[in-house]
């Protein structure tokens, strides 16, 4: 194998080659610079790159090599990090000129349990504007002409052109999803909790959530475990045993997963080649997918996300609409205005429409292993938008775990990812399930 090549390898085989000394970290890191210098100027999916710093990053690795330190999970792993968590050797400014030349002083706890882990930090990827829906430079790998989605449009393009393994982002709507979906990668979205998100860009405490790109799903795994854990500095977080995300994926079900069909509140509006994808799963799975209908007010949850999502933006960014207009775009400025006008009863509504339908889903998941529903509405849209997360909204408004396999291609040859949800806290089945999926529709293939 070239060195070259070293990068197309699963995370989890690169791991264990590096941990055994089979494969030297400079090896990889020379790669992955090679990599980005080659695409990056099309693609465009860093906000921070430098090369120097990340080779200050290798010799400092390579020090604590020498002097016997144990070898971290990610040991010598190159990871890209969305450029709304705090690096305290790089800038952050979270996609707005408003905080152009931003320095933290303390790293967020993602990069915290990611140099703990021993990954290199490759350098910090475009976000959309504050991490909305305003687009920024990336493209989609796959087609210059299209967007990689979006809030986390650099973490998603960064693994999907082959510049680094894995990639850290958030999601707050559909900003990892849907991404990674439009890219043709993994991506998962953990339960709401599941990851600290000290030091990274607040738009809500209720909705936001960390998540993770990679090439395969068990990379996925490995990168979701080393993020997880307790931290008293996020309160959604709490104590408790070890979560073994990798080891669960890769097993086998004890028995074969059942999975529920939700078509969720984009299914009228996707193209007619996903939803006919949808259907030719169905007919591989057969008795193992049962269509699920779920009741009222479960069709008020797109209202209800984007009347909490709305307000919480209006109070986090107060101080960056207090800039001006010509601070933010009108999109932007917008939404926050929508959010100014949520009233009281209406936010406490929505709460409530949250509550009731998490319940309904805790009761669903005693019967099924996991809900199959779109990831996107069809394949990437152009470089006007980032596309439309609607299809993310339910479970991200639930704080459901949630990850999208690379399973469908569009009619322009693009991909377009499936969906599935697992119950609140179960992230390790929900893998665990994923991957039967994939194996059965690759073995029906």
């Amino acid at each position: 194998m070239s060195t070259e090549d070293l990068l197309d390898c699963r995370a989890v085989d690169l791991a264990r080659w590096l941990a055994e000394g089979r494969v030297e970290p400079r090896e990889v890191v020379e790669a992955c610079i090679r990599r980005i210098e080659a695409k990056e100027p099309e693609v465009r999916a860093f906000a921070f790159f430098d090369a120097a710093w990340l080779e200050r990053q290798l010799e400092e690795l390579e020090f604590e090599r020498r002097m016997g330190r144990p070898k971290g999970p990610l040991f010598g792993l190159p990871v890209a990090v969305k450029d709304i968590f705090d690096t305290r050797d790089m800038p952050t400014e979270n996609g707005t000129r408003l905080h152009a030349g931003r320095r933290p002083l303390q790293d967020s706890a993602v990069v915290e349990r990611l140099r703990a882990a021993q990954a290199l930090i490759v350098g910090k990827t475009v976000t959309t504007e504050l991490a909305t829906l305003t687009p920024g430079p990336t493209r989609n790998p796959r087609d210059p002409s299209r967007t990689p989605g979006g809030s986390s449009s650099g973490s998603a393009a960064a693994v999907a052109a082959g510049m680094v393994p894995l990639a850290v982002g958030s999601q707050t709507n559909g900003s990892v999803i849907r991404p990674a979906a439009f890219c043709g990668i993994y991506g998962m979205k953990p339960s709401f909790g599941l990851v600290s998100r000290r030091g990274c860009l607040v738009q809500s405490f209720l909705l936001d959530h960390v998540g993770t790109f990679a090439r395969h799903l068990e990379d996925l795994a490995l990168l979701t475990e080393v993020l997880a854990g307790y931290d008293p500095a996020d309160r959604a977080t709490s104590l408790r045993g070890p979560l073994r995300l990798y080891e669960t994926c890769t097993a086998s079900p004890p028995v074969a997963p059942r999975l529920a069909f939700v078509p969720g509140p984009g299914w009228p509006r996707a193209a007619e080649t996903t939803r006919e994808g949808l259907r030719e799963i169905a007919e591989v799975l057969g008795e193992r997918l049962v269509a699920v209908e779920i009741p009222s007010p479960f069709d008020r949850i797109v209202e209800a996300h984007r009347t909490i999502w709305t307000a919480d933006m209006a109070w986090h960014f107060r101080r960056e609409y207090a800039a001006g207009p010509g601070g933010l775009s009108d999109g932007l400025r917008a939404m926050i205005e929508e959010g100014q006008r949520v009233t009281a009863f209406r936010y406490h509504e929505a709460r409530a429409i949250r509550e009731t339908c998490s319940r309904q889903l805790a009761e669903l998941f005693t019967e099924f292993d996991a809900i199959l529903t779109l990831a996107t509405l069809g394949e990437a849209p152009d470089l006007s938008t980032t596309g439309d997360p609607i299809c993310c909204t339910p479970w991200t408004f639930l704080g459901l775990p949630a990850v999208t396999l690379p399973l469908l291609e569009g009619p322009s040859g693009l991909p377009v990812g499936v969906q599935l949800v697992g119950a609140l806290g179960d992230d390790a089945r929900l893998l665990r399930t994923a991957r039967w999926l994939e194996t059965t529709l690759s073995n029906h293939a």
